[in-house]
């Protein structure tokens, strides 16, 4: 099935467009900037919606960020405003709290306060700016349960959540945004292993699985399965109890 990027990107504007009108009208679109496809992307659809005076990019290092130029050099291209919020301090306090109260801080707990502690920030940033926060997750990180639950996968409104990450590099390419961006190698900053590299698959094979239902080795089929089923509470609302008095 062909991929239509101009028709999509001009959607998704018009969408983020029609979004904001309803849900914030004025307000800024607060989009955390990692240098990498999705995030890149994510502006430069706001920018094309909204204009650039109206995007504002948090950069959000845990110490030093080896990759953080990237971020910078989308900044100048989107030309937008932007803040650097580095949030190591905050992780180093809460980290020693909770050493000194639990009897053990499990690696799953280590991995997912950064992401938390930066969507606290980025919402703190988007408070004081009269701002609405843009969610950067795509289909296919969702799909296996790639991103943090109030964390990367927080937000206000997300326009990538039904887009793959081979159909999110093509709307990059719509947009203009050089290859630096859009191929940039995905790796969330705080971890020396790429996203694939943790998943154990390419997203490219992910894509073709998701679209089509076509997959060459059984058992990345049936890895791909498995985090699919076990991570599908992420993308549900919260459970609730229904009482009718």
């Amino acid at each position: 099935m062909s991929f239509d990027a101009k028709k999509v990107k001009d959607d998704i504007v018009l969408w983020i467009r029609e979004w904001f009108e309803n849900n914030g009208p004025g307000c800024n679109a607060i989009v955390a900037i990692s240098g990498g496809k999705d995030s890149s992307v994510v502006a430069a659809l706001c920018v094309e919606a909204l204009g650039k005076d109206r995007v504002i990019g948090v950069m959000l290092p845990k110490g030093d960020q080896f990759d953080i130029n990237v971020s910078k050099a989308l900044i100048e291209h989107l030309g937008i405003r932007s803040f650097e919020i580095n949030i190591k301090d905050c992780f180093d306090g809460l980290m020693g709290q909770l050493q000194n109260q639990l009897p053990e801080v499990s690696v799953q707990a280590i991995t997912n306060l950064p992401p938390r502690l930066r969507m606290s920030a980025t919402y703190a940033v988007s408070q004081c700016m009269n701002g609405r926060v843009a969610n950067t997750c795509n289909l296919s990180e969702d799909w296996v349960g790639y991103s943090t639950r109030y964390g990367d996968a927080a937000g206000d409104f997300s326009p990538l959540s039904f887009v793959t990450v081979q159909e999110v590099k093509a709307i990059g390419r719509e947009l203009g945004l050089p290859d630096m961006f859009v191929d940039k190698t995905p790796i969330d900053g705080l971890q020396a292993k790429t996203d694939e590299e943790n998943l154990g698959f390419t997203y490219a094979v992910l894509d073709r699985y998701i679209r089509t239902g076509v997959i060459d080795d059984p058992a990345t089929k049936e890895r791909i399965d498995r985090l699919h089923k076990i991570n599908q509470f992420k993308l549900r609302f919260m459970d609730c109890f229904h009482y009718e008095p």
